[in-house]
Formats: structure tokens, sequence, C-alpha cells
């Protein structure tokens, strides 16, 4: 006994091969020439010998699916069962395309297994024959179909019409539920199904904690199957007597709503489930015509294309959300009855599914995510790049390939930090720039522009800190008025002359460090957070005008960085704080990720209390202003500062990273 097989290097094909490897005969294999190697490699992953499975060269979509003649004469008799399994299972496949392969590529298959003379035509269809059909769907059931007008229903309703129709020799039809992964190992091939939303599950899992009450949707039933379940039914049901001409449903008895099913995948992600799901079926009441208006609105398409781009979520993948057919499934359990096949309880095997996409198909491995990816041959800029956290971050970007550009005031310094680059074997280039004069902003970028031909990223790393409390700045109003000139309007004019290049070039970053002072509203910094929260909300604004020209803008809300800049305050000598090194690190990340905002756990938390709970959060702060004084300097006094007490450098370290 032999069989012939085609798409057996597909998904269901190689589970399929697997079960009738357990069977004695040959199975012959249908492959394009240029899917040899690929079949090969399936063999070894069997571990089936060479001689069990023969490759049979043809194409899907010739007469008699390309096999020649030759080739047809060996195989007269030889093949008992012939498995027609190729097809197109893409819901946003051409129309075109789907009819040649669905519906010709049946034709041709039917064709030659007459051709042949094999005994039975096993066709895998899919519940799709049945459209959208309102209610119970038996296996008895074809004409009833309903709701065909997706490509990929309508062709795999005709595809099993021809086969009732026309096929020369026996048959049985499959008609497979949504089929995921290997219940056993969670393998699967591709995303599909369930697996689109899984990006959005990791998404809430890294935003939010676990135990966070989201609200969701609930949908209609989605029957799904593993692939075990399909490949075992097939093949015992191939194998029994007296059941040609039948049609046999592979699905879920007792399917779960998708509400149910997401909360599943949640709880295996360790992600936030939906506590509260509101039914899509209550939206049923607004005509038709008028959905479908508001859809076409172009503001709504954009927005909910960008959403569902950004979640790798097809938009065809929305008309499952109310899902209508129900699938009875009677005159398969009663083929299956006795042999212990039957489909496991999905709640027993998701974490399996998870765990594998996660491992294997989570589209984000395999884009290349290197800092060197970013930024190899582009032109960045650092500002104050000549110390501190410019300086460590100019010397990462350059060591990743990029063509770092420092812009500052001491030459002496740019100097130094630019043969340190070169030593190292990178690439980096000075200006001498004081951001605090508008006019040099405009220059020094017109300048950098013109030699290097454009600007990739900016990297707004100079700024001023003034530590003072209010009650020792009224007479130190330039205090504000030079923070706010470097830190806000210094940074401001460099943005503001790199994005109409950046504009024109549809793409490019501005990362921006503020500070964690920003978020927790730290005291006797006034000066300070004022310009660093004015250019926070600048870049929030242009974020949104610029989302759709592929700029960016990044705020990096720095904690306590040990650099020049902290060392006259002599308090933080005793208190945590973060090296340049790690600090660069975070602007790795935003170059990276492009995010909105980077900020530490800490920063998170302050800004929240401060949202929830404003009058507690400034206790807090108080309590920290009275324990941390003023320094000499900023009293306008000479002498050494006091040593920190055990008490300021035990809160310090509980606030780690907040500036006192």
């Amino acid at each position: 006994m032999a069989y012939f097989v085609t798409g057996a290097t597909g998904f269901i094909g190689k589970n399929l091969l697997g079960e009738l490897l357990k069977r004695r005969g040959k199975i012959y294999v249908l492959v394009r020439k240029g899917s040899k190697r690929k079949l090969k490699d399936l063999v070894q992953s069997l571990g089936a010998s060479p001689d069990r499975i023969v490759a049979v060269t043809g194409d899907l979509t010739r007469k008699n699916l390309g096999v020649t003649k030759k080739q047809r004469t060996a195989l007269e008799r030889q093949v008992r069962h012939f498995f027609h399994l190729a097809a197109i299972y893409d819901l946003d496949a051409s129309s075109e395309s789907q009819d040649q392969a669905n519906i010709e590529g049946t034709r041709n298959a039917m064709q030659l297994a007459g051709t042949i003379g094999a005994r039975c035509f096993h066709h895998t269809s899919s519940i799709a024959a049945a459209g959208l059909y309102h209610g119970m769907f038996r296996e008895d059931m074809f004409e009833e179909a309903e709701g065909l007008e997706h490509p990929y229903f309508r062709t795999k309703h005709d595809s099993e019409g021809l086969v009732r129709e026309e096929c020369p020799i026996p048959y049985r039809i499959y008609r497979p539920a949504m089929v995921i992964g290997h219940s056993e190992t969670g393998e699967m091939d591709k995303i599909d199904g369930p697996y689109y939303f899984f990006k959005l599950i990791q998404k809430m899992r890294n935003a939010v904690p676990s135990w966070m009450p989201m609200v969701g949707i609930e949908g209609g039933r989605l029957n799904m199957v593993p692939v075990d379940y399909v490949v075992r039914a097939m093949d015992h049901i191939a194998h029994q007597p007296r059941l040609d001409g039948g049609c046999f449903h592979l699905v879920d008895s007792r399917p779960k709503r998708i509400g149910e099913v997401l909360n599943l995948f949640a709880r295996s992600a360790h992600a936030p489930e939906m506590t509260m799901r509101v039914d899509a079926r209550m939206f049923a009441f607004i005509p038709k015509t008028v959905k479908q208006a508001i859809s076409m609105l172009p503001p709504v398409r954009r927005i909910s294309a960008m959403i569902l781009e950004d979640l790798g979520i097809p938009r065809s993948v929305l008309s499952f959300i109310n899902y209508p057919t129900r699938f009875d499934d009677r005159e398969t359990q009663k083929a299956l009855k006795g042999t212990g096949i039957q489909v496991p309880d999905l709640d027993d095997y998701a974490w399996k599914l998870w765990d594998y996409w996660e491992r294997n198909l989570d589209p984000d491995l395999f884009v290349d995510r290197s800092l060197r990816a970013r930024v190899e041959g582009r032109v960045v800029v650092v500002t104050g790049g000549s110390s501190g956290i410019g300086r460590a971050t100019a010397e990462m970007l350059a060591s990743r390939g990029a063509k770092v550009v420092i812009i500052a005031r001491k030459v002496e310094e740019m100097e130094e930090t630019c043969d340190a680059i070169k030593a190292a074997g990178g690439e980096a280039h000075y200006y001498v720039g004081d951001l605090a004069d508008t006019e040099k902003c405009d220059e020094v970028i017109d300048r950098i522009i013109e030699d290097h031909g454009g600007i990739d990223i900016l990297v707004n790393n100079a700024g001023r800190s003034i530590r003072r409390s209010i009650s020792l700045s009224y007479d130190r109003f330039h205090d504000f008025e030079r923070t706010m000139q470097l830190n806000y309007f210094g940074a401001l004019r460099l943005i503001m002359r790199c994005l109409p290049h950046m504009e024109k070039r549809r793409s490019g970053q501005i990362v921006n460090i503020s500070s964690i002072g920003v978020l927790s509203n730290a005291p006797r910094f006034s000066a300070y957070v004022a310009s660093k929260a004015a250019l926070d909300a600048f870049s929030r604004c242009a974020a949104s005008e610029f989302a759709d020209l592929g700029i960016s803008f990044t705020t990096i809300n720095m904690p306590l960085v040990r650099t020049p800049m902290i060392a006259p305050t002599k308090i933080y000598q005793s208190v945590p704080t973060i090296s340049p090194e790690e600090a660069a690190d975070m602007v790795k990340q935003a170059i990276i990720h492009k995010p909105q905002r980077i900020a530490t756990r800490l920063g998170i938390f302050s800004q929240v209390l401060h949202a929830l709970a404003p009058k507690s959060a400034e206790v807090v702060m108080n309590t920290a202003f009275r324990l941390f004084p003023d320094s000499a300097a900023a009293r306008g006094k000479k002498g050494e500062e006091q040593a920190p007490t055990s008490e300021q450098i035990a809160f310090a370290s509980l606030m780690r990273g907040i500036h006192w």
C-alpha cells in the first residue's frame, strides 16, 4: 500500500507524514523543483529512511500536477490513498492566487489521482467552506453555505464542490477547524488565528502588572484544534472501511469564546487578563451601512490601520470577532469512537503554544534590534559630548559604527574624546558651539548638515543644573533664565533646525536627556526641572505631529548620574548614583526601541503617586526638602559641607536616583 501527498511540506502535511510513517508502504510526495532540499530536511527531521518518502517533481497549477508521463506510469496502481492538502491558507492572499491554488490545484490533483488509479481521494477542505453561516452547520451540509464573499471562503467552498461533483474516484472530505500548534510540543509554523493577538498580549504584559484588571471584548466562539488531533483523526478515518463520500468536521465540540481564549493565553504569558469583557454583539444594532461609512472615514481608517500594523493584526482577522457558525461533528465522533483520539482542552496546553510562539515565532525575534543595526554608518549628533553622559554615549555609539558628531564648548575636552574614539577604531568629529546662544545653534547644525549630508539622530544631552531652594532664589531670577536658555531654548533650537531635513528624508530620531526630577517634582531643582519639563512637553506634542513621517521623539528621565555637573554638591558623594556608562545604556535602549519615554521604575512610581495621591507625594517631597539642606554655595557661603547624616544616606538610598 502506498500513499501520495500534496502539500507534505506544509504544517498539516509534515505532521500527517509523521502519522503515515507509522504504517507500512511508500509515501510519494509532490514537490516543486526548488523544494527538494526542504523535503530532504523534513525527511531527516522525521527520522525516516530515504526509501520511505519519495519525491515526485511537479506543480500544483499544471494538469496532472505537472507530473511527467514516465512518473505517472510508474505510479499506476501503486497508490491506495491520495491525500490532497496543498492550498493557500492565507486570508490576505489575492483572489487570483487562491483561485489558482485552491480550485485549479484541486482539479489537477483529482485528475492525477484518477490517472494513476488511486483508490481514494482524501480532500482537505476547511470549515471556511461554510462561509459565515448563521447557526449549526452539519457535516452533510454544503449548498447551505452563506457569506462566501471573501476569496478564502469562496475558494475553499468551490474546491470542495469540485470534489463532490467531478472526482473520478471515491473521495472523503475533511473540514478542519482553525489549526493551531501541536498540543504536546507547541510547534507551529506561522502566525495565524489567535496568534495574531499574541503581540497585543505581550505588550500588555510589558506595560502593566499581571494583577491589573483590564477591559476586553467578548466575541463569538472560535473553533480551534491542535494539528496533532487533525492528523491523527485524518489518518484513522482514511483507513476505515465504508466511509467513502463522507465529510468529517475535525472541530472542537465545545469551542470557547474569543474573550476566554485571549484570557487563557494572557494567563500563560503572565499578562493581565480581561476581567470585564464587552460583548461585541451589542454593536449589532448599528446598521451595517453606518458601520461601513464610519470605518471608511480617512481619520478612522488611518488610526485603525496604524494600530493594527503596530500589533501585527490583519484587518481580515476582525471578521472573526463575531464568528456566527457552530459545527456538528457527530460523524467524525462515530468514526473515532473507541480510539482515544479527541480534542485536548486548550486550558491544558495553551502555555505550550505561548512558549513556542515567544521562543520561535515572535516577529521581534527576526528584527535586528542591535545598536549597530540602528546606527552603523549614520550621523549621530551628541551635545555635551566631551564629558560625562555625553562622552560615554559618544564612545558607545562610535564603537557600533556610528559617525559621531560632538557639540560642546571646550575644545581640549572634545579633542580628547575624539582622539579616544578614533584610537578605538571609531569615527568622530567635533564642532564648537555655545548652545545657550540660539544663533550659534543654527550655525552649528547647518555646518554639520553641510559637512556630513544630514543628521540621523540628535541626542540633546547638554544641560545645566542648579540646586537651590526657591526662598534663596528671590534675587536670582537669572538662574531660571539661564537654565531655560540652555536646557529648553538651546535644545529646541537644535531640534527645529534638524526637523526640516529629517522631514524631507522622512526619517530621524530626537533623544532628549531629561530628568527623573520631572516625574518626582524634586524640591530645590525648580529652575532645572521646569526647563526639562518644558522640553518634555514639546517632545510629546511634536511626536504627535511627526508620527507618520518616520521621525520619533524619545525622552529619557535620567536618574542621578555621577558626572562633573553634580560634583559641587558634596552630599552626592555618599548617595546612590548611576555611572555615565549606565546612563549611556539608557540612550542605547532609546535608539534601539524608540519609545516615547524611558524612565526608572522609581520615576514611574513617582509620577503615578503624584497623579493618584498628590497630597501624599507632596508630604514625601517636603520631608526630603527639610532633610537635605541647601549647600554652602547655594547659601552664598564658603566652607566645607557637613558630612551627610545616616538618616540622609538611608533616605537617599531608599529613593535611589532622585535628586535631593
